[in-house]
């Protein structure tokens, strides 16, 4: 049986960390679907406009080998998304692991039979950190 395998992300200054995620994800999985974060969710959430648009983000992701399907993601409700997709697996990065949104996400998904599976995240490179770093290049 074909297992499905989603995640999602800003994908924003795209780096080593998103590409790791997104190789390590298609190895558990047969199908791999990516939601990238709309540039309004991501200001509405992290208060953070994406340096890259949503458009691009999209292609970028799109024109990994791994990714098999690219959708917008336009809100966090993951029981949502799996109710359009019917996936297998999630994948998230392991500094969400244990926190108290994630426990409730775990037991929901473990009605549904989803496994959620946490990958280390990446912590010398990050879109925040590359940001700063640019945000230094072109101070006076």
């Amino acid at each position: 049986m074909k297992k499905i395998g989603y995640t999602t992300g800003v994908f924003d200054l795209f780096h080593i960390g998103h590409l790791n995620v997104l190789k390590r994800a298609k190895l558990e999985c047969d199908y791999l679907i990516v939601g990238v974060t709309s540039d309004e969710l991501s200001m509405k959430v992290k208060n953070k406009k994406p340096v890259i648009p949503f458009s691009e983000r999209m292609e970028i992701v799109e024109s990994i080998k791994f990714v098999d399907e690219v959708l917008p993601q336009m809100d966090y409700d993951k029981i949502a998304a799996w109710n359009n997709l019917k996936f297998d697996k999630m994948f998230v990065g392991d500094d969400w692991k244990g926190s108290k949104k994630w426990l409730e996400i775990e037991k929901d998904f473990s009605k549904l039979g989803v496994e959620i599976m946490y990958f280390p995240y990446t912590t010398h490179t990050s879109s925040t950190l590359l940001k700063e770093a640019l945000n230094k290049l072109t101070q006076p």
